[in-house]
């Protein structure tokens, strides 16, 4: 193993600790975006709009907009606590499925999908609050630097 290796990792690690998962976050964000969005050279017919409901469009904006933002919030800044980070990245991630759920429980007409999403308002929400807590009020296991 050449000495340049330690360098190299040391380089690697600046940079991704010193916000380059934020920045791959956002890219992929508005990689996202520009794929779920509609081309500006596509046409829609008079008739193929008229018939679209609109509330399939303002779902697929909010769904959207809700999946951004989960996925930029989950970008957090590594620490050396496995624990904390976990819980720091999963905050945003089942906030992000609650929001789904409600736009599914907004938007949506299947009754199994709108119990299933009826659930997961409740459970996401309680292992959020969970997770809070347990940063919050770290134990001595854990450490006492568990705060977001």
């Amino acid at each position: 193993m050449s000495n340049s290796a330690p360098v190299t990792h040391l380089l690697w690690s600046r940079w991704w600790h010193g916000g380059a998962s934020h920045v791959v976050a956002l890219v992929a964000g508005v990689a996202l975006a520009m794929a779920l969005a509609p081309r500006a050279t596509q046409s829609i017919s008079p008739f193929v709009a008229a018939t679209r409901p609109a509330a399939t469009s303002d779902f697929h904006r909010a769904l959207q907009t809700v999946m951004v933002q989960m996925d930029a919030a989950m970008c957090i800044t590594p620490s050396a606590d496995v624990d904390r980070d976990f819980a720091r990245a999963m905050i945003p991630h089942h906030q992000g499925a609650v929001e789904m759920a409600k736009l599914e429980l907004l938007y949506g007409s299947d009754p199994r999908l709108r119990r299933l999403a009826q659930g997961m308002v409740v459970e996401q929400s309680q292992e959020i609050a969970s997770m809070r807590g347990i940063l919050a009020n770290p134990s001595t296991v854990l450490g006492p630097n568990l705060n977001p």
